[in-house]
């Protein structure tokens, strides 16, 4: 759920509440490019599509079989990507409601999604160790990341495109050139599970977050 605080002065929108409709855990959310709108993924193997004017559910997107684990908009806000445990990632049309590309490739959960800068291209991150980058005028493979040691829990793009950062169950965050697939620097310092990676707006720092409590 999306919370806006109960005063109204406090609230940027119309409405102040929870957004209300998934039957089980919602494990990811996104907002649209402009704003308008948010998407969730949740346990009961769907996605939403929230108008965030009315604070209603305009969209539900039904094809995993499993839980929706991550949610990404393409750049545009024309596409979603969805990322779940059925092994599988989606991207959705959504003025269609339709799933477009259903990516097979992982061996085990996809535990993250995310498009490129230019909307050509969608990394997943995945439990069997790996991150994928998919060329998406095909919906092939063009690269397969190799090196970390367990579940990579969380893949992003670089502001250029030309990176890919991950964080994974071994307690580590890495930076690939997508021009070669290699490693190019392996984050050490975390005492846990590295959950969450995102690049600042001029891809010059990452900050990185643990299980062990602590952001670096």
């Amino acid at each position: 759920a999306l919370y806006y605080n109960d005063n109204p002065a406090h609230s940027p929108l119309p409405w102040a509440s929870n957004l209300e409709g998934h039957t089980s855990f919602v494990n990811s959310v996104a907002f649209s490019p402009d704003g308008k709108r948010l998407a969730t993924g949740s346990y009961d193997k769907t996605a939403k599509i929230w108008d965030l004017d009315t604070g209603k559910d305009v969209l539900t997107l039904q094809g995993h079989t499993e839980s929706v684990y991550s949610v990404a908009f393409s750049p545009d806000g024309k596409r979603l990507a969805t990322g779940a445990w059925d092994k599988t990632a989606k991207i959705w049309e959504l003025d269609t409601e339709k799933a477009v590309l259903t990516l097979e490739g992982h061996t085990s959960y996809v535990n993250s999604v995310a498009f490129s800068p230019d909307g050509k291209r969608l990394a997943t991150g995945a439990y069997d160790k790996t991150a994928k980058i998919w060329d998406l005028a095909s919906g092939k493979v063009v690269l397969t990341l190799e090196g970390h040691n367990s579940s990579v829990e969380s893949a992003t793009f670089s502001p250029d495109g030309e990176r890919l950062a991950t964080g994974a169950w071994d307690n580590t965050a890495k930076i690939w050139d997508l021009a070669t697939g290699k490693a190019v620097l392996t984050l050490e310092g975390h005492a846990e599970y590295v959950w969450s990676v995102a690049f600042s707006p001029d891809g010059k720092r990452l900050a990185t977050g643990s299980f062990d409590n602590t952001a670096k």
